[in-house]
């Protein structure tokens, strides 16, 4: 959920590069990516941007389930908290800003590396452990012969109630994922690969959709809304996203190469990326359309699929008046619009808007929450 908050813009970083000119004097000029180079790195953030919204969205039905079948109180995003969190990201923001500007740059990625260190870790290992336990080879069966269960309690003495209880059950194929989560993430501290940034980002973003869940088209809407307007300030009305997302060496965005052809996988470093912002909100609203497209009689997957094709063509949209501005575009100035307007238009046409508009997630959560205010 942090990395959602954080910068939202899809922007290439045009470092500079020294060039010895004919006079044997040394001048900066910017770089210049090339054609293979761009269509490279752009085609792996596109594509990098689809898998998490494709698998976050699907995960968030299985989560959607699970929860339902476990009576799991479900963390659901209200009206309220979706008009709220573009003013608490704005706040965020220009907090780190200020940070930027005001502490040591030693001090803000010592912090920042042991944090996202840990929750790299987890988010890895919860990316990839649902795959690996559908998985049956041989070798992973074997593996899952050894089984381990830790339970942890606390008792009341005077009588004897559990009043905290943790039950752990995993098998080795887990320990092995966990070690091998381990060495990613000590290989993105230690050395801040970009490929490692990228395996921690995918992670997150996989994650962030699965867990955000909207609970209302109309929820969506406001918030997609807020953000649409939070993203165009911050880049176009000041220097603030830009610059965070430049200072930050941190897994809050997609990054690759454009000079990996030219320079190699080790020595490559002028980058595009694209926010984790980008990703993640955009992502949990077209989750929530498989979700209600799941729920519907007979089920189909045609607001999903209108919406996950309106996300393609935004994407495609903002890298292209990026390469003719050559600035970097708040992408959900163009996701927005067409990830809200394919859907509710398709609605629209189907005759099916009110039912859309009155679909929720988990219905007793607005029902209590009603009865509360009463």
């Amino acid at each position: 959920m942090a990395a959602s908050t954080e910068n939202a813009t899809l922007s290439p970083l045009l470092d500079t590069v020294d060039v010895l000119n004919d006079t044997n004097s040394t001048q900066k000029q910017p770089f210049v990516a090339s054609t293979e180079g761009m269509l490279l790195s752009y085609s792996f953030l596109v594509f990098a941007a689809l898998l998490c919204v494709y698998l976050g969205s699907y995960r968030s039905i299985i989560r959607k389930n699970k929860q339902k079948s476990s009576g799991e109180k479900p963390d659901v995003l209200t009206a309220k908290d979706a008009a709220m969190f573009p003013f608490i990201a704005s706040g965020f923001l220009f907090g780190i800003y200020l940070v930027i500007l005001l502490v040591s740059k030693e001090y803000i990625t010592f912090v920042l590396n042991i944090y996202f260190f840990l929750i790299g870790i987890v988010a890895l290992f919860r990316a990839i452990q649902p795959a690996l336990s559908k998985l049956r080879l041989p070798a992973l069966n074997k593996l899952r012969e050894r089984q381990f269960h830790v339970k942890l309690s606390e008792n009341q003495a005077s009588n004897n109630n559990d009043i905290m209880h943790v039950d752990f059950k995993f098998d080795l194929v887990d320990v092995v994922t966990l070690f091998g989560c381990i060495l990613v993430g000590v290989w993105y501290l230690l050395k801040r690969h970009w490929i490692a940034n990228n395996i921690f980002g995918i992670a997150f973003s996989i994650n962030a959709i699965e867990i955000l869940h909207f609970n209302k088209v109309f929820n969506g809407c406001v918030l997609l809304g807020g953000l649409f307007i939070y993203d165009i300030f911050w880049v176009f009305g000041t220097n603030v996203m830009i610059t965070v997302a430049k200072s930050f060496d941190a897994p809050i965005k997609l990054i690759f190469p454009q000079d990996l052809i030219e320079n190699g996988i080790f020595t490559a470093n002028k980058f595009a990326m694209l926010g984790l912002g980008d990703i993640v909100v955009p992502g949990a609203f077209i989750a929530l359309m498989l979700r209600y497209d799941v729920t519907r009689k007979p089920s189909s997957t045609r607001y999903f699929s209108a919406s996950f094709v309106a996300y393609i063509i935004a994407l495609f949209i903002t890298i292209l008046v990026l390469q003719i501005f050559k600035h970097g575009q708040p992408a959900l100035l163009y996701i927005v619009p067409l990830c809200l307007g394919f859907p509710l238009l398709t609605a629209l046409v189907c005759k099916d808007w009110t039912t859309m508009f009155a679909y929720e997630d988990h219905p007793s959560t607005s029902e209590v929450a009603d009865k509360k205010k009463e």
